[in-house]
């Protein structure tokens, strides 16, 4: 083999390398513009995600990419769209407007940025929003309610020049949304950020969508004001406590969430131990598993904190409640402790107070005051 010959098969398997550790090459999917070649000047620093990047070319050109390889390319204002790009890069030329959003959590991203004129079109209607600005802007009119990720409503989102979907994997369930969107030349995002592994990662997002909405600077304040948050808790003391985050399904099963989720590692960045820490890590990407009441009893009776997830029920506002859904509940140690808690039903759609949790979780497992508390409240 000639010296030619190896130094191009090295660099076929260093290519492959970088796509399937989710690297991003500095050359992304550019090809030669026919407008001369647009060089690569600076990656993104991402401290905790691991679902997105960011390359940044000369002359304010950005790709972004997400976990399942969606690539897009956004042009600065007034200039040319290269030639030459490969043909599943989607194209958007700033400012990016009109936008259909779907996925609710990343609603307090476009909040939190000074965004949300960018969003026109709201996959949740009025009354189901928990963020403010969300809910004055379709008060107003200013964003208008497009069907859920299932029912689109897409006269309306046709009508209206939506230039991009944004969802989340709930899109994987009814595909031929996705396609007949897509069919319509609007070009569908999915976020990834509820697969960070790490809290502060799904934090990390407010990073890839400021990029989009050219708030960068603004983006980056977010984020490390959460990471503040963050490292005043962790510096504190571990209290070896023991928490079990749950929710009862409408069929009577217990849902926790898998060892790997973002909840139990929150609780770890607390002080405290997740109480199913030793959960095996799911074959699917759900980040809950269900049991019976049985195996709940049997792996959480004797935690000294139970935390109620109210964010999918919004049933239970005391003891009692709780203790209606599950009896046998009422032989836990935490109840006769008097140590049962709830999140309030809104967290989910706040991710940018990730900081914020963590620190709840905190304040509770040290016994600080619940007056001190954002998200948790005591169940009595």
């Amino acid at each position: 083999m000639t010296g030619r010959s190896k130094i191009f098969l090295l660099s076929i398997f260093l290519m492959g390398l970088l796509w399937l550790t989710g690297c991003s090459s500095p050359y992304s999917d550019l090809k030669d513009t026919g407008k001369g070649q647009l060089i690569y000047d600076h990656s993104m620093e991402l401290l905790y995600a691991e679902n997105f990047t960011v390359d940044y070319y000369e002359g304010g050109y950005k790709i972004l990419k997400t976990k399942d390889g969606t690539t897009i390319l956004t042009v600065p204002d007034g200039s040319d769209i290269p030639g030459g790009l490969d043909e599943n890069v989607i194209v958007l030329e700033c400012p990016v407007d009109n936008i259909y959003l779907v996925s609710s959590s990343v609603m307090d991203i476009f909040s939190s940025l000074g965004a949300m004129d960018t969003i026109r079109l709201s996959g949740q209607k009025e009354e189901n929003w928990y963020i403010q600005d969300a809910k004055d802007a379709m008060a107003a009119g200013d964003i208008l309610y497009a069907g859920k990720y299932n029912q689109p409503d897409y006269e309306l989102i046709t009508s209206e020049g939506c230039r991009l979907a944004i969802e989340n994997m709930m899109i994987s369930h009814t595909p031929e949304v996705k396609e007949m969107l897509e069919s319509f030349d609007i070009p569908v995002l999915i976020e990834y950020s509820s697969y960070e592994t790490h809290p502060l990662g799904r934090v990390e997002w407010v990073k890839f969508f400021g990029a989009l909405t050219g708030k960068e600077e603004k983006a980056e304040e977010i984020f490390n004001s959460q990471l503040e948050i963050l490292d005043n808790v962790i510096s504190s003391q571990n209290t070896g406590k023991t928490v079990a985050f749950f929710y009862i399904t409408s069929n009577g099963l217990v849902q926790v969430r898998q060892s790997t989720d973002y909840i139990p590692k929150m609780i770890e960045l607390a002080g405290g131990r997740y109480i199913f820490d030793t959960l095996p890590a799911p074959d699917t990407n759900r980040s809950t598993l269900n049991m019976q009441v049985e195996e709940f009893y049997a792996g959480a009776k004797d935690a000294d904190y139970l935390i109620y997830n109210t964010t999918i029920d919004g049933e239970v506002g005391s003891l009692d409640d709780l203790l209606d859904k599950c009896p046998v509940l009422d032989d836990f140690k935490a109840v006769k402790d008097g140590n049962v808690w709830c999140t309030s039903n809104y967290m989910y759609q706040q991710p940018m107070s990730t900081g914020l949790m963590i620190d709840d979780f905190h304040t509770l497992l040290t016994g600080g005051d619940e007056e001190d508390m954002t998200y948790l409240f005591k169940l009595e």
